[in-house]
């Protein structure tokens, strides 16, 4: 789903540069001379993770077990958010855009020393879902404007705040987080108003893991698997976002 939406973008910009090559009238030429304005935001996220299993572990009764947790696909979501855009100069532009990011991971556990029936390892497996509130920071570089279009990229930091509450699930993430943000669009300039659609890919800086949750479950069946975030090295959280704001 991620590739066919980074294709369907790139198409996208493909065909509006090779359509744009003859100059015509310019709709809301002086927009792009604001000192700062505002818009809103609509978009589909895809929520992923990173881990990383370190072996075998020590479980509370004293055995060793090999239990390893993955996030086994993209899974999809909504965004919703207003952006605020600061005029630097001519090409560049300071964009805060704080958002709210409804979606979920998919979480498998496997056990190594617990086959099932077809000598496969039991497994276990977890919807992890999430409300983040994101207020990210870029710095915005577009390509001079032609006609009814301007590309662009961007890039910037985005802190993160998970605001869904802590439940008896086998994993839970840190409250906070941070992301590194990259991506790229293009400006659209309608008669009315400017659409930007836009793609972005957000990598996770900080282990989002929190490790202390095991303490918090009350059902000991469910602490057999949720022991083995202990054995992940860290787990680092991703998104890929596609976005339509409108200013």
């Amino acid at each position: 789903m991620m590739r066919r939406f980074i294709s369907i973008m790139l198409l996208v910009i493909i065909a509006i540069t090779a359509s744009a090559q003859k100059r015509k009238v310019q709709n809301k030429p002086y927009i792009d001379l604001r000192p700062l304005h505002f818009g809103i935001s609509l978009g589909l996220n895809l929520q992923d993770a990173e881990t990383s299993n370190v072996g075998p572990q020590l479980m509370e009764d004293g055995t060793l077990r090999t239990i390893t947790c993955d996030v086994d696909n993209w899974n999809p979501g909504f965004s919703v958010g207003v952006l605020g855009d600061m005029r630097l100069s001519d090409n560049f532009n300071i964009r805060i855009s704080p958002t709210l990011h409804f979606g979920s991971k998919h979480l498998v556990f496997r056990d190594f020393d617990n086959l099932n029936d077809a000598g496969q390892p039991r497994e276990e497996t977890q919807d992890l879902k999430n409300t983040y509130l994101s207020v990210p920071i870029d710095l915005k570089f577009s390509a001079p404007r032609f006609n009814n279009y301007r590309p662009y990229v961007i890039a910037g930091v985005s802190p993160m705040i998970n605001m869904s509450s802590k439940g008896q699930d086998y994993v839970q993430l840190k409250r906070y987080d941070a992301m590194i943000n990259v991506g790229m669009g293009c400006d659209l300039y309608l008669p009315f108003f400017k659409l930007i659609p836009e793609i972005k890919f957000c990598y996770g800086l900080t282990n989002a893991l929190d490790k202390n949750h095991v303490n918090e479950l009350t059902d000991a069946s469910k602490r057999v698997f949720s022991n083995s975030v202990n054995g992940i090295d860290g787990v680092n959280t991703k998104m890929f976002l596609f976005t339509l704001y409108f200013e």
